[in-house]
């Protein structure tokens, strides 16, 4: 099958399915959309990407990403000092925000320790994060990572570190999920919320 549109509309269609959750079908309905949509929409987008191009950086205080060095959230004086909540993403950070679930501080490290793929702790914010859990005012380091190895495994190694500071480390409960049916959850979660069972 030949060409259906020029080299600037293909080349946008392959911008597009490079994200994330598109694929070259949606990747081309995206680009259709926008093109039809051109002073609505296009331009706009245009606009709002060449703004963040410009102006959004990585906060130097707990690694977020925003249009000012620190971020909205390390200047909030609403935020608690004491504790510091550890992500290794940016998205993560964004989900806990979304579901409103804390009032302290972030650090985000950047990934997770992964042998298998070349992240080591030089590759993350760690030594960041010991140096920030050592502050007068830290009292909690909440580990928010994933539940999988790599999560796991960054979590062990940050504990160790943090064994001389002046902290308490805790991390997410794993198990049930509220609204859950025991019938459709995996054995690893069943087992673990069975092994973290707390009082009623």
């Amino acid at each position: 099958m030949g060409a259906v549109a020029g080299p600037e509309i293909e080349r946008l269609v392959q911008l597009l399915a490079r994200l994330p959750g598109l694929g070259p079908r949606s990747a081309r309905r995206a680009a259709l959309h926008l093109i039809k949509k051109r002073e609505a929409l296009m331009m706009p987008l245009t606009s709002a990407l060449q703004v963040a191009l410009d102006k959004v950086q990585v906060c130097k205080t707990c690694g977020n990403i925003d249009t000012q060095n620190p971020c909205t959230v390390c200047i909030d004086p609403k935020r608690d000092p004491a504790i510091i909540v550890v992500v290794a993403d940016v998205a993560d950070l964004w989900a806990l925000e979304r579901a409103n679930a804390t009032q302290g501080r972030y650090h985000v490290l950047g990934a997770t320790l992964s042998p298998l793929d070349g992240v080591g702790p030089q590759d993350l914010t760690i030594d960041a994060l010991v140096a920030r859990a050592h502050a007068a005012e830290v009292h909690e380091i909440i580990l928010a990572l994933n539940a999988t190895v790599d999560g796991q495994t960054t979590a062990h190694y940050i504990t160790d570190l943090l064994q001389d500071a002046n902290v308490k480390v805790t991390r997410l409960a794993h198990g049930v999920p509220v609204g859950g049916e025991l019938d459709y959850l995996d054995e690893g979660t069943l087992s673990a919320a069975m092994r973290q069972r707390t009082l009623f």
